[in-house]
């Protein structure tokens, strides 16, 4: 019980986290002090202890929105495995499920924007679906390059398969454009910009404040790290326990910023363009990858 436990339990802990150690990097690399590691956690407690104001032009389906996103970034949390412990949800074909609660989590998101009645709102969740249906095959292509060179249709089993050749690297460059769009980490995304005319998905919760912000902030955080222990997951080598796959994690959190500090955001119109190499890249790996025994 306690194997099965650790990778949620490891995710619900450390992936405020992980934020924090993008901003730290971000500020060392710019010759600044920055905000605390901790910054992420006050944050949440700071927006837990405030009221929620609506708008008389939202309804029911603003005011789900933030649940159903952590509920879907709960779920998500529990199926993906971490290190050499098994997720607490593993069977054959969980990846389509881990793939589905992504997609859900950004749909909630999206129809709660859209319900605010805001333009600006409207306009970041147009943006955010429209780069979601290019990163959703790359991350569906590499995850059936993996299941193919591993032979096996569970994470836990392609984790644990480590297959050689050039699938699995492919699969990982893939992944890895995939985890900067689905995060809105630059060049995909600004998290820290605030020219609603430029932003994506920060401009889809303008009107969102108190419980609801940190629900969506605590969300954002689990896609995350859940996104993240997908990409290093076949990359570790076997005997890896979740301590030093967490600490995988936080370099990884360390390479984001170090990205975020030196390369400019891309042009809109530029950004489908990375997202369709990312599924050239992930269907190359399919075609290259060996069925597993």
């Amino acid at each position: 019980m306690t194997d099965l436990l650790a990778p949620p339990l490891l995710a619900l802990a450390g992936s405020p986290l992980l934020l924090g150690i993008v901003n730290k990097t971000k500020a060392a690399f710019a010759g600044r002090a920055g905000a605390p590691l901790l910054q992420p956690y006050y944050d949440l407690a700071k927006l837990l202890g405030k009221g929620a104001v609506y708008s008389r032009t939202t309804t029911w389906v603003f005011r789900a929105g933030p649940a159903v996103q952590l509920a879907c970034a709960l779920t998500a949390a529990a199926v993906v495995p971490l290190g050499g412990r098994p997720a607490a949800l593993s069977f054959s074909g969980d990846f389509l499920l881990l793939a589905g609660l992504l997609a859900a989590m950004r749909f909630a998101g999206a129809a709660a924007a859209l319900d605010a009645g805001s333009s600006f709102e409207a306009m970041g969740a147009s943006r955010e679906l429209q780069f979601a249906a290019l990163a959703e095959p790359a991350l569906l292509l590499s995850l059936a390059a993996l299941a193919r060179a591993c032979g096996r249709l569970s994470l836990a089993g392609m984790f644990a398969a480590h297959p050689g050749g050039p699938a699995p690297v492919l699969a990982a460059a893939a992944l890895f454009a995939v985890f900067l769009a689905e995060n809105g980490r630059v060049p995909v995304d600004d998290p820290a910009t605030h020219l609603e005319l430029t932003m994506v998905h920060e401009v889809m919760v303008l009107d969102h404040c108190g419980p609801d912000l940190a629900f969506i902030n605590y969300a954002a955080a689990l896609r995350l790290w859940v996104l993240g222990a997908l990409l290093l997951g076949p990359l570790l080598p076997r005997g890896t326990g979740p301590g030093t796959a967490a600490a995988a994690l936080a370099g990884l959190a360390v390479l984001t910023g170090l990205v975020e500090s030196a390369t400019a955001r891309l042009r809109l119109v530029r950004v489908p363009q990375l997202l369709v190499g990312a599924g050239t890249l992930a269907a190359l790996a399919v075609m290259l990858a060996r069925g597993g025994r």
